[in-house]
């Protein structure tokens, strides 16, 4: 039998069939998939085929994966060394942000959209909480939207809270598998609640002491929007590391420095400290936004890639 996965635990999957019946499968026997080592070999969204342990339950086998058309991966928090696949066949990947309550450095924003880059999935930036702004966030937010619209990255403003501007983003999701991901806090669980009435997915206050959202997704879920699409929910991330992009590749994951690559005057040119380095001469003339060629700095120079 095929079919879609639509949630992830761990050690079940939880898999659409054909047929339209949800069954509870497991993995057969030591399933890797050659070339990405993670520690979840099968993710949301990926199609596979199951065989029934027996006919008259609902609970399978996964012996094969098919074909993925993409994927994306971060770095594990707990085991540097080990991998997530966060989620498969995707349109596009939406990442929530805060300026507060929690909030979510440029940093993180950064990483985010060049591990979107390096896999080939189109990126946005969802900024929540509007309803908390004073006059002053509103202009800081303006700043922050400015620096990724200027790169091609679309941006949005919402309220989950409210349900402000939530029309505008019906549009961009619909018919669409989007990845949702954020720190913990940030409100993902509000946003999906207000655009799948009904649902009523577990949300967490903020820590007080800590201003860091409490985790309330745990293991990954697809969720159908009921004016065509699925989002696949992600549990809230702390941190994010950029997985399995070459330094001399790292440039090419800034869409603002893309424009600038190979008309250093060395060819090896690493946009640091190299003479001739039109890269440079681009930050110097406030030509590529200095916070973002910092998050580059930053990656470039961190062996382990992690924010």
């Amino acid at each position: 039998m095929r079919g879609l996965v639509t949630k992830s635990t761990g050690s079940w999957y939880q898999v659409l069939g054909d047929d339209d019946v949800s069954y509870d499968c497991r993995i057969k026997g030591k399933f890797r998939i050659k070339g990405i080592k993670t520690t979840n070999p099968i993710a949301v969204g990926d199609w596979v085929n199951f065989e029934l342990e027996s006919s008259e339950q609902t609970i399978g086998v996964i012996n094969s994966l098919e074909p993925r058309r993409n994927y994306i991966i971060r770095r594990s928090v707990n085991l540097s060394k080990q991998t997530q696949i966060l989620g498969a066949n995707l349109d596009q990947a939406l990442l929530v942000v805060t300026l507060a309550s929690p909030p979510t450095s440029l940093g993180f924003i950064d990483r985010f959209l060049v591990t979107a880059e390096a896999y080939g999935i189109p990126a946005l930036l969802v900024f929540n909480k509007l309803d908390l702004f004073s006059e002053e966030g509103k202009e800081i937010l303006q700043e922050y939207k400015a620096i990724y619209q200027n790169i091609g990255y679309p941006c949005y403003e919402v309220s989950a809270l409210e349900g402000t501007h939530l029309d505008v983003l019906q549009g961009v999701l619909s018919d669409k598998v989007t990845l949702v991901s954020g720190h913990s806090g940030v409100g993902k669980s509000t946003l999906i609640n207000r655009l799948v009435p009904g649902l009523e997915l577990r949300t967490g206050r903020i820590s007080d002491w800590s201003d860091k959202g409490k985790h309330t997704t745990t293991f990954a879920e697809m969720i159908n929007l009921p004016f065509g699409g699925k989002l696949i929910d992600t549990p809230g991330i702390r941190e994010l590391g950029v997985v399995d992009i070459e330094k001399t590749e790292l440039s090419h994951y800034f869409p603002e420095m893309r424009h600038y690559l190979n008309k250093c005057r060395f060819n090896n040119c690493r946009h640091i400290n190299e003479p001739g380095c039109v890269v440079l001469d681009a930050v110097e003339q406030g030509e590529i936004e200095a916070s973002r060629y910092e998050s580059y700095l930053s990656i470039y120079s961190n062996e382990d890639n992690r924010s």
